[in-house]
Protein backbone atom coordinates (compact mmCIF):
# COMPACT_ATOMS: atom_id res chain seq x y z
CA UNK A 1 0.00 0.00 0.00
CA UNK A 2 3.06 2.49 1.04
CA UNK A 3 4.50 2.01 -2.61
CA UNK A 4 0.77 2.36 -4.42
CA UNK A 5 0.48 5.99 -2.20
CA UNK A 6 3.82 6.77 -3.53
CA UNK A 7 3.01 6.45 -7.01
CA UNK A 8 0.33 7.83 -6.71
CA UNK A 9 1.81 11.26 -5.02
CA UNK A 10 4.56 10.86 -7.99
CA UNK A 11 1.74 11.07 -10.42
CA UNK A 12 0.01 13.97 -8.51
CA UNK A 13 3.55 16.10 -9.05
CA UNK A 14 3.03 15.53 -12.88
CA UNK A 15 -0.45 15.95 -12.84
CA UNK A 16 0.29 19.53 -11.52
CA UNK A 17 3.33 20.60 -13.60
CA UNK A 18 1.29 19.58 -16.85
CA UNK A 19 -2.14 21.45 -15.49
CA UNK A 20 0.11 24.52 -15.14
CA UNK A 21 2.69 24.16 -17.84
CA UNK A 22 0.35 22.62 -20.76
CA UNK A 23 -3.44 23.10 -19.37
CA UNK A 24 -4.33 19.69 -19.18
CA UNK A 25 -5.49 18.62 -16.32
CA UNK A 26 -2.79 15.25 -16.43
CA UNK A 27 -5.31 12.67 -17.55
CA UNK A 28 -3.17 11.92 -20.68
CA UNK A 29 -0.53 10.79 -17.87
CA UNK A 30 -2.64 9.52 -14.90
CA UNK A 31 -5.21 7.47 -16.55
CA UNK A 32 -2.84 5.18 -18.06
CA UNK A 33 -0.75 4.97 -15.19
CA UNK A 34 -3.93 3.76 -13.33
CA UNK A 35 -4.64 1.13 -15.00
CA UNK A 36 -0.51 -0.09 -14.63
CA UNK A 37 -1.16 0.28 -11.27
CA UNK A 38 -4.72 -1.33 -10.67
CA UNK A 39 -3.30 -4.10 -12.86
CA UNK A 40 -0.73 -5.22 -10.41
CA UNK A 41 -3.52 -4.94 -7.98
CA UNK A 42 -5.39 -7.71 -9.77
CA UNK A 43 -8.03 -5.72 -11.14
CA UNK A 44 -9.72 -6.62 -14.15
CA UNK A 45 -8.27 -4.73 -17.42
CA UNK A 46 -12.12 -3.36 -18.10
CA UNK A 47 -12.82 -2.62 -14.88
CA UNK A 48 -9.30 -1.23 -14.15
CA UNK A 49 -9.48 1.37 -17.26
CA UNK A 50 -12.96 2.50 -15.69
CA UNK A 51 -11.71 3.09 -12.03
CA UNK A 52 -8.63 5.24 -13.69
CA UNK A 53 -10.83 7.54 -16.05
CA UNK A 54 -13.43 8.12 -12.90
CA UNK A 55 -10.21 8.46 -10.43
CA UNK A 56 -8.17 11.16 -12.83
CA UNK A 57 -11.39 12.87 -13.59
CA UNK A 58 -11.79 13.72 -9.93
CA UNK A 59 -8.09 14.61 -9.47
CA UNK A 60 -8.25 17.04 -12.41
CA UNK A 61 -11.41 19.04 -10.16
CA UNK A 62 -8.79 19.96 -7.54
CA UNK A 63 -6.02 20.71 -10.41
CA UNK A 64 -8.23 22.52 -12.54
CA UNK A 65 -9.14 24.81 -9.36
CA UNK A 66 -5.46 25.24 -9.18
CA UNK A 67 -4.25 25.59 -12.13
CA UNK A 68 -7.77 28.70 -12.77
CA UNK A 69 -6.22 30.73 -9.36
CA UNK A 70 -2.82 30.53 -10.59
CA UNK A 71 -3.57 31.51 -14.53
CA UNK A 72 -6.27 34.11 -13.48
CA UNK A 73 -3.28 36.13 -10.80
CA UNK A 74 -1.46 36.34 -14.11
CA UNK A 75 -4.48 38.15 -15.74
CA UNK A 76 -3.80 35.67 -18.66
CA UNK A 77 -7.30 33.79 -19.27
CA UNK A 78 -9.71 35.15 -21.74
CA UNK A 79 -13.23 34.65 -20.17
CA UNK A 80 -14.66 36.07 -23.34
CA UNK A 81 -13.73 32.73 -24.44
CA UNK A 82 -14.02 30.92 -21.53
CA UNK A 83 -17.01 31.36 -20.09
CA UNK A 84 -19.13 29.88 -23.14
CA UNK A 85 -16.85 26.89 -23.83
CA UNK A 86 -17.29 25.94 -20.29
CA UNK A 87 -21.03 26.13 -20.32
CA UNK A 88 -21.12 23.66 -23.53
CA UNK A 89 -18.52 21.59 -22.01
CA UNK A 90 -20.13 20.98 -18.50
CA UNK A 91 -23.29 19.98 -20.33
CA UNK A 92 -21.76 17.56 -23.14
CA UNK A 93 -18.77 15.99 -19.59
CA UNK A 94 -21.92 15.55 -17.68
CA UNK A 95 -23.40 13.48 -20.30
CA UNK A 96 -20.72 11.19 -21.45
CA UNK A 97 -19.30 11.02 -18.22
CA UNK A 98 -22.72 8.87 -17.29
CA UNK A 99 -23.25 6.92 -19.78
CA UNK A 100 -18.96 6.11 -20.82
CA UNK A 101 -19.04 4.07 -17.33
CA UNK A 102 -21.28 1.43 -19.37
CA UNK A 103 -19.08 1.29 -22.32
CA UNK A 104 -16.83 -1.76 -22.21
CA UNK A 105 -13.36 -1.15 -20.09
CA UNK A 106 -11.17 -2.28 -23.36
CA UNK A 107 -12.69 0.03 -26.01
CA UNK A 108 -12.65 2.89 -23.90
CA UNK A 109 -8.79 2.15 -23.75
CA UNK A 110 -8.24 1.60 -27.43
CA UNK A 111 -10.36 4.92 -28.39
CA UNK A 112 -8.06 6.73 -25.42
CA UNK A 113 -4.69 5.58 -27.18
CA UNK A 114 -5.71 5.89 -30.61
CA UNK A 115 -6.98 9.84 -30.22
CA UNK A 116 -4.42 11.22 -27.81
CA UNK A 117 -1.56 9.63 -30.57
CA UNK A 118 -3.42 11.71 -33.32
CA UNK A 119 -3.50 15.30 -31.55
CA UNK A 120 0.35 14.29 -30.87
CA UNK A 121 1.35 13.96 -34.21
CA UNK A 122 -0.98 17.43 -35.35
CA UNK A 123 1.30 19.77 -32.88
CA UNK A 124 5.15 17.59 -33.30
CA UNK A 125 4.07 17.90 -37.55
CA UNK A 126 3.53 21.72 -36.28
CA UNK A 127 0.70 22.58 -38.92
CA UNK A 128 -0.11 26.40 -39.00
CA UNK A 129 -3.59 27.59 -39.65
CA UNK A 130 -4.12 29.99 -42.44
CA UNK A 131 -3.99 33.49 -41.28
CA UNK A 132 -7.76 34.27 -41.43
CA UNK A 133 -9.18 31.62 -39.49
CA UNK A 134 -10.54 32.83 -36.19
CA UNK A 135 -13.15 31.74 -33.71
CA UNK A 136 -16.50 30.23 -34.93
CA UNK A 137 -19.44 32.14 -33.91
CA UNK A 138 -20.94 31.71 -30.84
CA UNK A 139 -23.51 28.55 -32.01
CA UNK A 140 -20.93 26.58 -33.93
CA UNK A 141 -18.35 27.63 -30.56
CA UNK A 142 -21.09 26.26 -28.10
CA UNK A 143 -21.10 23.09 -30.19
CA UNK A 144 -17.31 22.78 -30.14
CA UNK A 145 -17.81 23.22 -26.46
CA UNK A 146 -20.25 20.38 -25.46
CA UNK A 147 -18.42 17.73 -28.13
CA UNK A 148 -15.00 18.80 -25.81
CA UNK A 149 -16.62 18.20 -22.83
CA UNK A 150 -18.21 14.96 -24.20
CA UNK A 151 -15.10 13.04 -24.99
CA UNK A 152 -13.02 14.28 -22.47
CA UNK A 153 -15.53 12.56 -19.77
CA UNK A 154 -15.49 9.59 -21.82
CA UNK A 155 -11.34 9.56 -21.68
CA UNK A 156 -10.34 10.60 -18.23
CA UNK A 157 -8.66 13.72 -19.13
CA UNK A 158 -9.23 17.52 -18.73
CA UNK A 159 -10.10 18.87 -22.59
CA UNK A 160 -6.55 20.34 -23.07
CA UNK A 161 -5.47 17.83 -25.39
CA UNK A 162 -8.53 19.03 -27.37
CA UNK A 163 -9.31 22.66 -26.28
CA UNK A 164 -5.39 23.93 -26.88
CA UNK A 165 -5.33 22.27 -30.64
CA UNK A 166 -8.54 23.35 -31.52
CA UNK A 167 -7.77 27.08 -30.48
CA UNK A 168 -4.43 27.58 -31.66
CA UNK A 169 -5.83 26.59 -35.26
CA UNK A 170 -8.12 29.22 -34.80
CA UNK A 171 -4.68 31.70 -34.10
CA UNK A 172 -5.36 32.14 -30.88
CA UNK A 173 -1.83 32.26 -28.98
CA UNK A 174 -0.78 29.26 -27.14
CA UNK A 175 -0.43 30.64 -24.03
CA UNK A 176 -3.66 32.41 -23.73
CA UNK A 177 -5.21 28.71 -25.14
CA UNK A 178 -3.61 26.94 -22.23
CA UNK A 179 -4.82 29.45 -20.01
CA UNK A 180 -8.44 29.00 -20.96
CA UNK A 181 -7.92 25.16 -21.44
CA UNK A 182 -7.09 25.36 -17.48
CA UNK A 183 -10.71 26.86 -17.02
CA UNK A 184 -12.65 24.09 -19.17
CA UNK A 185 -10.85 21.26 -16.84
CA UNK A 186 -13.44 22.49 -14.21
CA UNK A 187 -16.76 21.54 -15.64
CA UNK A 188 -15.38 18.66 -17.38
CA UNK A 189 -13.87 17.12 -14.01
CA UNK A 190 -16.81 17.98 -11.91
CA UNK A 191 -19.63 16.56 -14.15
CA UNK A 192 -17.27 13.63 -15.65
CA UNK A 193 -16.40 12.51 -12.09
CA UNK A 194 -19.72 12.71 -11.15
CA UNK A 195 -21.10 10.18 -13.92
CA UNK A 196 -18.76 7.55 -13.16
CA UNK A 197 -19.23 8.00 -9.82
CA UNK A 198 -22.78 7.06 -10.65
CA UNK A 199 -22.63 4.29 -13.09
CA UNK A 200 -20.33 2.77 -10.70
CA UNK A 201 -22.52 2.52 -7.54
CA UNK A 202 -22.98 -1.05 -7.11
CA UNK A 203 -20.27 -2.49 -9.56
CA UNK A 204 -19.19 -5.49 -8.56
CA UNK A 205 -15.10 -6.50 -8.02
CA UNK A 206 -14.19 -2.75 -7.06
CA UNK A 207 -12.11 -2.41 -4.38
CA UNK A 208 -12.77 -1.23 -1.01
CA UNK A 209 -12.55 3.22 -0.80
CA UNK A 210 -14.17 3.32 -4.13
CA UNK A 211 -17.07 6.04 -4.83
CA UNK A 212 -18.80 4.37 -7.94
CA UNK A 213 -15.86 3.99 -9.98
CA UNK A 214 -13.54 7.25 -8.11
CA UNK A 215 -10.82 4.98 -5.99
CA UNK A 216 -10.64 7.29 -3.53
CA UNK A 217 -7.11 6.74 -1.82
CA UNK A 218 -5.37 7.15 -5.01
CA UNK A 219 -7.79 10.67 -5.41
CA UNK A 220 -6.33 11.67 -2.36
CA UNK A 221 -2.31 10.83 -3.25
CA UNK A 222 -2.64 12.66 -6.62
CA UNK A 223 -4.52 15.66 -5.38
CA UNK A 224 -2.29 16.44 -2.22
CA UNK A 225 0.45 16.89 -4.32
CA UNK A 226 -0.80 18.34 -7.55
CA UNK A 227 -2.36 21.36 -6.00
CA UNK A 228 1.03 22.69 -4.88
CA UNK A 229 2.73 22.10 -8.02
CA UNK A 230 0.53 23.54 -10.38
CA UNK A 231 2.08 27.36 -9.75
CA UNK A 232 5.18 25.84 -10.78
CA UNK A 233 4.07 25.03 -13.84
CA UNK A 234 2.26 28.12 -15.20
CA UNK A 235 5.46 29.61 -14.20
CA UNK A 236 6.97 27.84 -16.57
CA UNK A 237 4.59 28.28 -19.25
CA UNK A 238 4.84 31.68 -19.18
CA UNK A 239 8.72 31.07 -19.18
CA UNK A 240 9.31 28.33 -21.80
CA UNK A 241 9.09 28.59 -25.72
CA UNK A 242 5.89 27.76 -27.55
CA UNK A 243 7.29 25.87 -29.89
CA UNK A 244 9.24 24.06 -26.67
CA UNK A 245 5.68 23.92 -25.23
CA UNK A 246 4.16 22.25 -28.44
CA UNK A 247 6.50 19.50 -28.90
CA UNK A 248 6.75 18.64 -25.34
CA UNK A 249 2.53 18.23 -25.52
CA UNK A 250 2.71 16.61 -28.69
CA UNK A 251 5.63 13.67 -28.02
CA UNK A 252 3.76 13.26 -24.32
CA UNK A 253 0.37 12.47 -26.47
CA UNK A 254 2.38 9.81 -28.95
CA UNK A 255 3.76 8.03 -26.07
CA UNK A 256 0.50 8.01 -23.90
CA UNK A 257 -0.98 7.03 -27.44
CA UNK A 258 1.31 4.15 -28.21
CA UNK A 259 1.09 2.55 -24.99
CA UNK A 260 -2.46 2.63 -24.78
CA UNK A 261 -2.93 1.22 -27.82
CA UNK A 262 -0.20 -2.06 -27.62
CA UNK A 263 0.89 -1.87 -23.93
CA UNK A 264 -0.86 -4.85 -21.81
Amino acid sequence: MITAILVYMGLGALTGLLAGMLGIGGGSVVVPALVFVFARQHLAPGLGMKLAIGTSLASILFTSLAAIRAQQKRRAIDWSVAAPLGVATLVGSLVSGYFAGFLPGLVLKEIFGVFVGLVGLQLLADWRPAAHWRLPPRPALLGVGFGIGALSAVLGIGGGSLTVPFLTACNVDMRRAIAISATLGLPIALFGAAGFALSGQHRAGLPPGTLGYIYLPALAGLTTVAIAIVPVGVHLAHRLPVAQLKRVFGGLLIAVGLQMVFGR
